[in-house]
Order: C-alpha cells, then sequence, then structure tokens
C-alpha cells in the first residue's frame, strides 16, 4: 500500500540508527520536527535474556550505542533496548499515546530485525504504521527485500521518505 495519510498526531521513530550503524534519514528527522512531531531516538545496548544459536555477545567500542552525532535533541524521546523491538520491556507506547499519537513511522536498521519488530510492536499497540523504504536498511538484501515486499504492506503504509516529507508540507495541522 503506497503511503496516502499522515495522521494529524504522528511521530517518527528512529530505529538503531546510531554511531555503528548509518543509513540516510536526516532528512525526515529535520521535517518532523519543523512540523512540530515527536521524534523517538531508539537505540540498543545488548541483547535479550535467551539462547540461540547466533551470539549476541560481541565488543563494541566505547560510544558504539550512541546517536549519531547532531541526529539527537533535547526534545526527542529516548529508547534504550535490549530486544530486538522499541516496545519491548518499556512505555513507549504509553508516552506515545499520552502525547495523542495514533501514527508511527519508522525507519532505522535492520530492516528485517529492528524496525520490522517495532513496526510489528506498533501495529499492535493500535498505532497507524508507516515504513519509509528509503531510510531502512538490512545486513542482507534478501532480508530487507523480503520485510518491504511481504511483511510491511501487512502492517501499514510504505514509501519514499520524499512522499512523507511531502505529506509533512501538505499537512494543514502542521
Amino acid at each position: 500500500m503506497p503511503t496516502t495519510i499522515l495522521d494529524p498526531h504522528s511521530a517518527l521513530i528512529v530505529v538503531d540508527l546510531q554511531k555503528g550503524v548509518v543509513a540516510r534519514s536526516r532528512e525526515l528527522v529535520a521535517a518532523f520536527r519543523s512540523h512540530g512531531r515527536p521524534v523517538v531516538i531508539v537505540t540498543a545496548d545488548g541483547g535479550a535474556p535467551g539462547r540461540t544459536e547466533l551470539s549476541r555477545h560481541f565488543d563494541v567500542p566505547p560510544g558504539f550505542a550512541d546517536p549519531l552525532d547532531g541526529l539527537a535533541h533535547p526534545d526527542d524521546l529516548f529508547v534504550v533496548k535490549q530486544t530486538w523491538g522499541a516496545f519491548t520491556h518499556g512505555d513507549l507506547a504509553a508516552r506515545l499515546k499520552a502525547l495523542g499519537i495514533t501514527q508511527v513511522v519508522v525507519i532505522g536498521v535492520a530492516t528485517s530485525i529492528g524496525v520490522e519488530s517495532t513496526a510489528r510492536q506498533a501495529y499492535e499497540a493500535g498505532f497507524n504504521v508507516t515504513i519509509a523504504t528509503d531510510a531502512v536498511a538490512d545486513l542482507t538484501e534478501e532480508n530487507h527485500a523480503h520485510s518491504l515486499a511481504r511483511i510491511f504492506p501487512r502492517l501499514g503504509e510504505t514509501g519514499p521518505a520524499r512522499d512523507i516529507i511531502a505529506l509533512l508540507a501538505d499537512d494543514p495541522h502542521a
């Protein structure tokens, strides 16, 4: 489903866009801020308990979990997660609903992990979900393509950042 509408009460969720991983998102962050819309900065610090075949334990340099330089603003909402999704083990849904938010735009890394998990949880929490397709990235093209083609259309709308920014610019409520 292409991106057709932004609710007057929408927020941008930036997943794992931190110094250790980079994706193009500054335009969306600037656009949401310029229209007085909340920005949620999500970073990962550690991993969820449990056993898998893949090791989640690796040495990271100091500052790895910090947001990209210049990305975070004191007015942003901050979430430090230890699971794939930004809504697990926290009060993000309640914080957004207290602000009257009805829709979230999700961007970041990795498309099939942090972004997809956060989008699924937002959908389950009752938010309208939009994914900026050119502001997400993954470790493999196969996983990225699968999330874009098979998962995200079931959760909400998808489209390029420019379309979302245009909807913000055309919003009479902004």
